[in-house]
């Protein structure tokens, strides 16, 4: 028997992720000073769309901080019980950060409903130029995201927040100005629900994306089925059971199979063609292959799950 593993790809992910530390924390500052702006003008002022917009905020000083103490914890060497080590942290950040976020854009659209029927006064000047000095935060944080949105989920759900918020300050901004000129109390509610609306859908995506994870369904783009056809067509492979894929963590694809061969087949050289399998057509670098004669493929046809 022969048993294969590539560590490509995790190597890759731990020395990306040191690469983020110290990017989240500076926007996990930002964000926290700009929060506690953004709350207390907003309560001063009754302006529902600038605490919207601090709710927002919020998750993404919560979010932020989540993805900072899940990619530190992640960097852990693994130990003890723990094999894999705390990888599977960043996905769980990932998707309390989505609740945060569904729980935010719901109350929001609740208050507003209210303030449709009957608008308060809204101290329109505070709340511009609060919102002005919240877009200049969510740019700062935009920009430090930014890098790592395309390798992390983690990183991807607090840019997210961050993108949303960004587009929030604008809504707020432009809310401001219409209030101050105008005195339309209504365009408050109205640029709340709006930024609620459009967080919605990127927040259910990105719950969609941690609970394919943590569920350990095939990533996307594998075709489990084609993948196991491919294996059974390498030389002197009679049969491909036991086939697993799954994502470990962002960045982090992994899979397990038992390749059945003939007696006199060259068993190394099975294990290193269906690594290159992998690795090349499916960009699975971390692989544990056993390569086995008929025999032992009977026992594993004997196994209930």
């Amino acid at each position: 028997m022969g048993h294969g593993h590539g560590h490509g790809s995790a190597a890759d992910a731990v020395s990306a992720s040191g690469r983020y530390v110290r990017r989240l924390a500076m926007a996990f500052g930002v964000l926290l000073a700009f929060f506690v702006l953004e709350a207390v003008v907003g309560y001063l002022s009754s302006s529902l769309a600038l605490l919207s917009d601090a709710g927002h905020m919020l998750t993404d000083v919560l979010g932020v901080g989540m993805a900072l103490a899940a990619i530190s914890a992640a960097r852990r060497p693994a130990r003890g019980g723990r094999t894999f080590g705390l990888y599977r942290m960043e996905v769980l950040a990932a998707l309390a950060n989505a609740v945060l976020l569904f729980g935010v854009a719901a109350y929001i659209l609740y208050e507003a409903i209210g303030r449709f029927q009957d608008p308060p006064e809204v101290a329109g000047l505070p709340m511009m130029l609060t919102a002005a000095a919240g877009l200049v935060a969510n740019l700062v944080a935009f920009a430090l995201l930014r890098e790592g949105a395309d390798t992390s989920l983690n990183v991807r759900g607090a840019y997210l927040e961050v993108l949303a918020d960004t587009l929030g300050s604008v809504g707020v901004l432009v809310g401001g100005v219409l209030t101050t000129a105008f005195g339309w109390y209504l365009v408050d509610p109205i640029i709340a629900v709006a930024v609620g609306l459009f967080v919605l859908p990127r927040t259910f995506k990105l719950a969609k994306q941690a609970l394919r994870i943590l569920v350990q369904q095939a990533p996307e783009g594998v075709d489990v089925q084609q993948m196991r056809e491919d294996l059974n067509r390498l030389p002197s492979v009679t049969e491909v059971h036991d086939l697993h894929v799954w994502t470990l963590t962002s960045g982090m694809e992994v899979a397990s199979a038992h390749l059945t061969t003939g007696s006199r087949a060259d068993h190394g050289g099975v294990l290193i063609a269906a690594q290159r399998l992998l690795s090349e057509r499916y960009h699975i670098d971390h692989a544990t292959l056993q390569v086995e004669p008929a025999e032992c493929a009977r026992r594993c046809r004997e196994l209930t799950w």
